[in-house]
């Protein structure tokens, strides 16, 4: 992929359509704690407005996405960012798209204050726990057998990684 081909932009409210279809393509026990949304589901609404998604096109396709949040709204934890979703369209993985998100994240972050930022990830998506790393992220802890998922109990893993030398 060329640097010219990919453009990450903020996410506008006719975006919808086409980031529910990706959002519920890229659905996967893997990556998820609740079940598929629904056909016709959108995306956005008061606690999800656009302005907190970045996408990823490639040739003008949505290809991928990443949102990005304060964690809570205590003025003490303003400092801090997390990222609360990413996703990747199956045909172009292995392509750079999920680390260019989160570095536009890590990024976007970084220009609003923040110092650090961090997220969630379920114990058994090892792709997406290497890829957190190559971007620099650590592992800070764990909740052993958090979720179950699929019958199976997965742990939830929380990643950071600093923004501020």
């Amino acid at each position: 992929m060329r640097d010219e081909d990919l453009i990450i932009r903020a996410a506008r409210p006719e975006d919808e359509q086409e980031l529910a279809v990706l959002n519920r393509a890229a659905w996967s026990w893997l990556s998820d704690v609740s079940p598929p949304p629904p056909d016709g589901a959108g995306m956005f609404d008061e606690r999800h407005p656009p302005e907190q998604y970045l996408l990823a096109l490639l040739a003008g396709r949505l290809v991928g996405y990443v949102r990005q949040v304060p964690p809570t709204p205590l003025v003490t934890n303003q400092h801090v960012r997390q990222i609360q979703g990413l996703a990747v369209d199956d045909s172009v993985r292995g392509r750079g798209i999920g680390r260019a998100l989160v570095e536009a994240a890590c990024e976007a972050a970084r220009a609003q204050g923040a110092r650090r930022i961090s997220l969630r990830v379920l114990g058994h998506n090892a792709p997406a726990r290497r890829l957190y790393e190559r971007c620099g992220f650590r592992t800070e802890g764990s909740l052993t057998e958090e979720f179950l998922i699929d019958g199976r109990y997965v742990d939830d893993i929380w990643m950071a990684r600093r923004l501020v030398a």
